[in-house]
């Protein structure tokens, strides 16, 4: 364990908050640095040991915790930073960065694009903060912050090309109810994790239109197929997508009662308007932003797409889901 590595996160979240908890259960003479933008928010955990507004039921122990509403002064306190925030909310969360990165290990927790520059989160680092990908990582799933939360066994992978890098980090995330595996593939995982989010919406259109589980075994089926295709093209090497990071994380997020962007999805599949789900939900459907982020992506390479065309359909072109998904049923084997 390197345990003379200050980590700090970066985000209050579900995701962030369960980070938290993983990493406090693990590291026993340290304490975890926590970044919130409200100060209210961080002022509540210090007094009642809950997160307020996300996975409420976990307990923290305060004193293992150092609390920071400055983004300077948390990178300068920290070795190891994770970045547990909505792709979308990145930009607002670091608009005040000054302090360097160079020497810091980044980790993504981000399952998102960066929705104006279309860009995966390796490639926003490295360009924005001449982050060397391998002094870069991602934690890749299947794993719902809400299981985290009741210590139910879950898998997460480390994905980094520096294969040490991802062993640390793994070895921090380690715990009874959590394991772990490493990679090299930072991009494949980014990609399927974006992906992912946006087959959960269309899953979710689909059960609220009042499709059977018969048809959302061929509609995920064919969509870890359009996954394979896309990854491979932009990111071509060797890789296994019917592993836990890829086929794993893309049915727990198209299957699981604790999915935003199925329950997003189900909304719009039972007549709520994409603002008015936009509105009722609490937290944010990344598969909204991803799906005209790969849309855009794919119209330089024009990768057979039927499932993220009927969801950018819907969602930006303003389609009748019902017609939408009838013209796919037809495209699908």
């Amino acid at each position: 364990m390197e345990a003379l590595k200050k980590i700090a996160v970066i985000g209050s979240g579900s995701w962030a908050t369960a980070i938290v908890k993983i990493l406090t259960d693990n590291i026993k003479n340290d304490k975890i640095n926590w970044f919130f933008l409200n100060t209210e928010d961080s002022n509540f955990i210090k007094k009642n040991k809950r997160n307020r507004k996300y996975l409420s039921s976990i307990v923290f122990d305060i004193n293992k915790i150092d609390f920071y509403n400055n983004i300077n002064e948390i990178i300068r306190m920290s070795d190891i930073i994770f970045f547990v925030v909505p792709s979308a909310f990145l930009k607002i969360y670091i608009k005040n960065l000054s302090e360097p990165l160079l020497n810091k290990s980044i980790v993504s927790g981000i399952k998102g694009l960066i929705p104006d520059e279309n860009v995966v989160i390796a490639e926003f680092f490295e360009k924005k903060y001449n982050i060397d990908n391998q002094n870069f990582s991602i934690i890749a799933g299947p794993s719902h912050a809400e299981e985290i939360a009741l210590e139910r066994l879950s898998y997460l992978t480390i994905a980094s090309p520096n294969l040490l890098n991802a062993e640390i980090i793994a070895n921090f995330l380690e715990t009874p109810y959590l394991k772990t595996n490493i990679s090299n593939d930072i991009y494949g995982m980014e990609y399927s994790a974006v992906l992912k989010n946006i087959y959960a919406i269309a899953a979710g259109i689909c059960q609220g239109l009042g499709y059977g589980d018969n048809f959302q075994a061929v509609l995920i089926s064919n969509a870890i197929q359009e996954t394979n295709r896309f990854v491979n093209t932009i990111h071509p090497i060797s890789r296994d997508v019917k592993s836990n990071a890829y086929l794993g994380d893309l049915l727990v997020t198209a299957y699981s009662k604790f999915s935003r962007n199925r329950t997003f999805g189900l909304m719009i599949g039972k007549s709520y308007s994409v603002k008015t789900a936009k509105l009722e939900m609490n937290m944010i459907a990344e598969g909204y932003y991803a799906t005209k982020s790969i849309f855009e992506i794919n119209q330089k390479y024009n990768i057979n797409m039927p499932i993220l065309q009927a969801v950018y359909n819907i969602l930006y072109m303003n389609k009748p889901p019902a017609f939408e998904i009838k013209l796919l049923t037809d495209k699908l084997r």
